[in-house]
């Protein structure tokens, strides 16, 4: 490792390096679960390379696998800082590296000791930038192998907790000094990668770059011998490594897939979606009862969770100033986010006003679903996202409720909504789309409204309905020359 492997100020070595596990929403999609928080391991300041240092692929691994990454660099000490303040300790953004070898992540699952904590492993540099010109909503991340794009991401735009929330969060327990290290975690497009290849990422950021981090990857020139665990590589291992891109799609459908998940519910209407799931068996999730500003408009998003106790004035005292849980989980919403509040259908309160429903679109949110009451309808009927709502009142929230808890599995309008779940809704309603059943949901959904447009036509032409709703061997073979004449029609 070269003497100083990042250009410019360079801070003191890190105490520690401190790893996300998961915080892009394309990556957590991909391998199958959106987090409710963030979760960390620890790797050893020896991992630490520079520009154009070698990553050596153990002896007997095949899945070395690159995570291109966004690096914070702490600049002055960090013991439990409220978010809002979290970014002023930070000094300096990197572009990062976090190698793994998914051969020996069976033996450490979780704390990747040995998949992640190999010499050389952390490449950091060749430049930083300084945090305090930088928006960190806005820091572009860039991820190349041999020449052809593979990773490009805005923090903004993909990330399931904001770099304020992963320092404040870590910061609650573990004192992050001057020079300690957090890698951010890494959107889709990470996969294997071998001796030969050439894996460059790059951070960019208020018209500033670092430049590409260079990491040719090599054999490693040392032997791997018992005890210990030995590398060992199954399906399991190979798909988790190889990721969305290997298995057969590029890069760029893969960090869209979360975008085009949620474009293909929005595309039909809950009615259709209850129907469908009744289908599957799943027949209590409609959120009754609600009433929305914007009928006009469409919603489609991943639930963002807030939840209200009954007030009890000690503790509104100690939970409702300041920055309560209502106001983190507005400054929480990520773009594609719905926030779902859960205020037990009372509606002698309002549990959110016009100024934080303006906030929660200007951070990207796509809707809000309250099972109590709103205040200022007026201003929340004019805002570009719909709002559903159980009832209208003048009264703030501290006259019934106390702001609880983020992040977690509720309780809405008499429907169990966990963080990450799919929320749709339109003039009809508001539905939950358990994640894992949604892409087969969206397909059979827009099958479906495609089925139907056709009867309408043949029902407004006087045909009758008999074997016709839902379509019989009478009507197949119009409805494939109907779907085949207009396009195909696909979903």
């Amino acid at each position: 490792m070269a003497e100083q492997p990042l250009v410019g100020q360079h801070p003191k070595p890190p105490s520690k390096i401190v790893a996300v596990h998961s915080s892009y929403r394309s990556r957590a999609m991909e391998r199958g679960s959106l987090p409710s928080w963030p979760s960390y391991f620890l790797k050893p300041p020896n991992t630490i390379a520079a520009d154009g240092d070698r990553v050596k692929r153990p002896p007997g691994c095949e899945l070395l696998a690159f995570e291109g990454e966004v690096a914070l660099i702490i600049g002055t000490r960090a013991t439990r800082v409220p978010p809002a303040r979290a970014w002023e300790h930070v000094g300096w953004v990197t572009a990062a590296n976090d190698f793994g070898v998914y051969d020996l992540r069976y033996a450490d699952k979780g704390s990747n000791v040995r998949s992640k904590g190999i010499d050389g492993f952390t490449p950091l540099g060749p430049r930083l930038l300084d945090a305090r010109g930088i928006d960190p909503e806005r820091v572009r991340l860039r991820t190349w192998v041999n020449g052809d794009l593979v990773q490009d991401s805005v923090s903004g735009q993909d990330l399931l907790f904001s770099f304020a929330d992963i320092v404040a969060d870590i910061s609650r327990l573990t004192t992050l000094e001057p020079g300690d290290v957090i890698l951010t975690g890494t959107p889709t497009g990470a996969t294997v990668v071998r001796p030969g290849d050439l894996v460059e990422v790059e951070v960019s950021a208020g018209g500033e770059a670092t430049g590409r981090l260079r990491s040719p990857v090599t054999e490693a020139d040392y032997e791997l011998t018992p005890p210990g665990a030995m590398p060992q590589a199954d399906d399991t291992q190979r798909e988790l490594a190889y990721g969305a891109r290997g298995a057969g799609g590029d890069a760029g459908a893969a960090a869209g897939s979360w975008q085009e998940l949620l474009d293909a519910i929005g595309a039909v209407s809950t009615a259709t979606l209850a129907s469908q799931l009744r289908k599957r068996g799943y027949d209590c999730l409609t959120l009754d009862r609600l009433h929305t500003t914007r009928p006009d408009l469409k919603m489609a998003g991943f639930a963002r969770t807030l939840r209200y106790v009954p007030l009890r004035e000690d503790l509104f005292a100690a939970h409702g100033a300041g920055m309560n849980a209502q106001k983190r989980a507005v400054e929480q919403v990520r773009a594609g986010e719905i926030l779902v509040i859960e205020a037990r259908g009372d509606p002698t309160a309002g549990t959110v006003g016009d100024i934080l429903a303006l906030r929660a679109q200007v951070k990207g949110a796509r809707g809000i679903v309250t099972d109590g009451a709103i205040r200022d309808f007026a201003a929340l009927k004019n805002l570009a996202i719909p709002v559903y709502y159980g009832a209208t009142h003048p009264a703030v929230l501290g006259r019934r409720h106390v702001p609880w808890e983020t992040n977690a599995t509720i309780a809405c309008a008499g429907v169990t909504v966990q963080p990450g779940d799919i929320i749709a809704g339109d003039a009809d309603g508001v539905i939950v789309v358990p994640r894992h059943l949604a892409a087969e949901v969206a397909r059979d959904a827009a099958e479906q409204e495609r089925q139907e447009e056709f009867i309408a036509e043949q029902v407004a032409k006087g045909e009758p309905i008999d074997g016709l709703y839902p379509i019989g061997k009478k009507w197949q073979a119009a409805y494939e020359a109907w779907v085949a004449g207009n396009g195909g029609r696909q979903a």
